[in-house]
């Protein structure tokens, strides 16, 4: 069966939902959280540096940066692994970015607090989405803040059709359902059925 993935990301992991089936009957394959650290500091690598002398903060932001980056290429390659065991051929991978940030150099992120976070919730968004690149899946993002009318327009559902496909989805597969849970189903349906608009 071809799948898709969508994540959602977080601060230090992600709701991953794998997605299969038609765009008329899509079916929910897989539901789990992905963790995209180690280490509990490495969640919020800028608040971790923030007390630190710039220097070592430099490189501890940096080492946070590239765990990201690390963790989610081994968690997207051993997903890719464990479909194709089963069966599935996962044909793409759809993440749900924000705004893109300024061009922040890591001492202007660390020397105004609001940067930070953006900084980190960018971070692992980021990090999925190079990850999916970097294991030669075709990458989609899905802008979150227009999440509904995205993929209305991309899968051709009403937004009546879309609501109901999401309680249907919901009541099948059961808990957990919440807003992750629905945000990144509808990411992997783009991804494995979205068309040009």
């Amino acid at each position: 069966m071809k799948v898709s993935f969508g994540f959602k990301a977080h601060s230090g992991w992600a709701a991953l939902v794998v997605v299969g089936g038609s765009r008329e009957a899509p079916a929910i394959i897989d539901r789990q959280r992905v963790e995209l650290v180690e280490e509990e500091w490495a969640k919020a690598p800028y608040h971790a540096a923030e007390e630190l002398e710039i220097a070592e903060a430099r490189v501890l932001v940096r080492k946070g940066i590239q765990a990201a980056h690390k963790n989610a290429k081994l968690q997207i390659r051993d997903l890719i692994k464990r479909h194709e065991r089963i069966g599935n051929e996962v044909v793409a991978c759809a993440v749900l970015m924000g705004a893109p940030m300024p061009d922040w150099s890591t001492d202007e992120i660390l020397a105004v607090h609001f940067r930070m976070h953006k900084a980190e919730g960018v971070l692992f968004r980021e990090a999925l989405a190079a990850a999916s690149q970097y294991c030669k899946l075709p990458f989609v993002p899905v802008p979150e803040k227009e999440l509904n009318e995205f993929a209305s327009s991309k899968l051709k559902y009403s937004p009546t059709v879309l609501t109901k496909t999401l309680t249907e989805l919901g009541k099948q597969n059961g808990p957990p359902w919440g807003s992750d849970q629905k945000a990144a189903t509808l990411a992997a349906m783009i991804a494995l059925h979205g068309t040009a608009s």
